[in-house]
């Protein structure tokens, strides 16, 4: 029975996580759950699952969820503080990060810092501060458990090959809902357009990274960080069908893929029991189901928040934490319908050139990057219409 905290509750990951809970009741045991706002879905797991303590982020809220909440005991806090200190409660031994966005990294640090293994949905937690999280993962003698599908195709083609060099790594892209579309007509896609994933089912946010292939790029810096590896040691690849999530290629030529059915519980489950497999009634993959797999190569000239982000891999520093900072104002403000679907490639350049670029930032430079690049881009938004136009 291994006791677990899932911050993001409410999430899609979160909500996925608790279906691997309800179905694996004798492996799991929710100890923690976290959200931002949705006080009533919050309220409904945490009464079904029986934590020690739930946190609400916005403390607004805190009364509704304590008096709901009390006859059951369960313990209710609230704010960033807060969450960063139940992390670090003794009978948690594995955190699921599934908040969305740069919320996830000081969480992340604080249950690394209590000595708690982390399975990562959080991508921008390491597009952010990588380097501070692996090393203080290391320092602890800690394990960060890939939750991406990319990620965990990558450690569990690792299984049994850690002690052979990895000569590269091939993460897969669906080509999201504007695969071989131009520029002129990804001028026009409406948000509704944007959000309809072929493949998978994702939150919002992550669902326009997709759209804009913004998300392969975050995933190509996070890739760097888990596996220790040189940007050029990565390549994107374009795989509409999403069966084979991604590929290793050792120093002998042999390349390893994982395939399974577009499904997020398998690598939530995978990372949340490691080193087992447990067993599942879910849907099985048969190849006679898809007798073509293709591959494309992506088209970053035309997908400009590919180029963006690979650009700030190779530039390090800040910059990818200045990357991630204006892309999560690009994609909030294309949700609001204040600019277009270019229009965030746009926000994104003009934040990464006029911010301070840092080359060996710390946790609090890299928090001044943030809201530097935030500042920016609300900035930009609002004075340059033109070029962002809807």
């Amino acid at each position: 029975m291994k006791k677990i905290a899932i911050l993001g509750s409410t999430g899609s990951i979160g909500t996925q996580a608790l279906e691997v809970v309800r179905e694996q009741p004798t492996h799991f045991q929710v100890e923690l759950l976290s959200c931002g706002h949705n006080t009533d879905l919050l309220i409904r797991q945490a009464m079904e699952f029986k934590p020690n303590a739930v946190v609400i982020g916005d403390a607004a809220r805190l009364p509704v969820v304590k008096d709901a909440l009390f006859p059951a005991g369960i313990k209710v806090y609230a704010g960033k503080e807060a969450l960063e200190q139940c992390v670090r409660m003794d009978g948690i031994e594995l955190v699921l990060t599934a908040l969305v966005g740069y919320a996830g990294l000081r969480p992340t640090l604080a249950a690394i810092d209590a000595g708690k293994h982390i399975a990562l949905a959080n991508k921008e937690t390491l597009v952010v501060a990588g380097e501070l999280v692996t090393k203080a993962a290391r320092e602890k003698g800690l394990n960060i458990y890939p939750v991406d599908s990319e990620h965990s195709a990558i450690f569990q083609c690792m299984a049994g090959e850690w002690h052979n060099p990895i000569e590269k790594i091939v993460l897969t892209a669906s080509g999201g809902p504007f695969r071989g579309k131009s520029r002129a007509e990804l001028a026009q896609v409406t948000k509704a357009q944007a959000l309809k994933h072929p493949n998978w089912e994702m939150g919002a946010k992550i669902t326009i990274d997709s759209a804009s292939l913004m998300n392969k790029g975050l995933e190509a810096i996070e890739a760097k960080w888990l596996f220790q590896l040189k940007p050029e040691q990565i390549e994107i690849i374009v795989h509409p069908q999403s069966i084979i999530h991604s590929i290793v290629q050792f120093r002998d030529g042999s390349m390893k893929a994982q395939m399974g059915l577009p499904d997020m519980k398998l690598p939530i489950q995978y990372a949340m029991a490691y080193p087992y497999r447990l067993v599942t009634d879910w849907p099985r993959f048969d190849l006679m189901d898809h007798p073509s797999l293709t591959f494309e190569r992506p088209d970053p000239d035309t997908f400009g928040n590919l180029a963006l982000a690979l650009e700030a891999m190779q530039r390090g520093g800040n910059a990818p934490c200045v990357l991630n900072a204006a892309n999560e104002v690009a994609v909030e403000l294309f949700l609001q319908d204040r600019i277009g679907f270019l229009g965030m490639t746009d926000v994104i350049a003009t934040v990464l050139g006029a911010a301070s670029f840092i080359r060996d930032p710390d946790l609090h430079a890299l928090e001044a990057s943030d809201a530097e690049a935030r500042t920016l881009a609300r900035k930009v938004a609002t004075t340059h219409t033109i070029s962002i136009a809807k």
